[in-house]
């Protein structure tokens, strides 16, 4: 398989997942084999979405790519600014935590911690669900630029290291994915380069032996949400398996399902993406002059990416 259909399946796939996931948000587990009990499910919308219209995971994911390109690399002032106009547009979804540190009026660097300093709680997927682009963008720099990049783009909306560590472990596991290794082998490795104060409970959700159902958290936490991603991957055999197997937990359902729509992708490429969920996928952009980005476009972002230039 050729590295730019692992890189398109990274952010291509997380897209498909968020907007796959997004009608089952906040439903039982389940929900989706029952729609659907022939095993083929469709994007189909609901729950205040179209069929195939991604959330807020994707539209940030897009909001970081595309400050890398322009600016050339890591900008955070940059970034944080992307972050607070498409906030202030109003966006169909955002997470409360996310919309407190972006519209606070507190400084770019200093608004996750000083909201975590407040609210004591601060480890959300957020930083997670928008990971896909800046993945792609770090992988060929390695595993220690990749991690730092994700724990830096993490921490502007989430003063948790928690939420720092979880997501350089998904850059890493990206990253080795990308060069046509087992992403999920690679777990003990990755684990290694994680801040001490956080191993042991990161290595307890990656384990082996691990299920959604031994969580302690809604999934909407960094812990469970990555640690579902990894089990979707972990006990099925393709694409299409893993997103389903992700949706039906239940919960959180576009946010894991993109998680593991960024991991199923690099390990099985674009190619492995069902038409039937790419056809309809659409990214509208708040705060962006009513863009609207369709899969075509995600395909070029991630190219773009990859390449470290901006799409033609």
């Amino acid at each position: 398989m050729r590295e730019i259909d692992r890189v398109t399946g990274v952010v291509l796939g997380s897209a498909a997942g968020d907007a796959l996931g997004a009608p089952f948000e906040f439903g039982l587990p389940g929900a989706f084999r029952e729609r659907f009990p022939g095993g083929v499910g469709t994007m189909c919308g609901g729950g205040g979405w179209d069929p195939g219209e991604a959330t807020d995971d994707t539209q940030m994911a897009v909001l970081v790519g595309e400050s890398l390109l322009e600016r050339c690399g890591l900008d955070l002032p940059d970034l944080f600014d992307r972050f607070r106009r498409w906030a202030a547009a109003e966006p169909k979804d955002i997470g409360l935590q996310t919309e407190q540190v972006l519209l606070g009026g507190d400084p770019w660097d200093l608004a996750a911690s000083l909201h975590f300093q407040i609210n004591a709680r601060a480890a959300g997927n957020g930083s997670l669900m928008r990971a896909s682009t800046s993945a792609v963008y770090f992988a060929a720099r390695g595993r220690t630029a990749t991690m730092d990049a994700a724990r830096r783009i993490s921490a502007l909306t989430h003063g948790d290291a928690a939420a720092w560590e979880g997501t350089a472990i998904l850059h890493e596991l990206i990253r080795v994915a990308l060069l046509g290794e087992d992403p999920v082998a690679a777990v003990p490795a990755s684990l290694a380069w994680v801040a001490s104060a956080h191993r042991e409970r990161w290595a307890k959700v990656l384990a082996p032996g691990w299920h959604p159902d031994h969580a302690t958290e809604f999934n909407g936490a960094v812990w469970p949400c990555l640690g579902s991603a990894v089990w979707a991957l972990r006990t099925t055999g393709s694409f299409e398996g893993a997103l389903v197997a992700a949706v039906d937990l239940g919960g959180d359902t576009d946010t894991v399902a993109a998680v593991t729509g960024m991991l199923a992708g690099a390990v099985y490429g674009a190619a492995a993406i069902p038409r039937r969920w790419t056809s309809s996928l659409h990214v509208p952009l708040p705060g962006s002059g009513g863009r609207v980005l369709r899969a075509d476009d995600l395909r070029d972002l991630a190219a773009a990416l990859a390449a470290g230039t901006r799409p033609s």
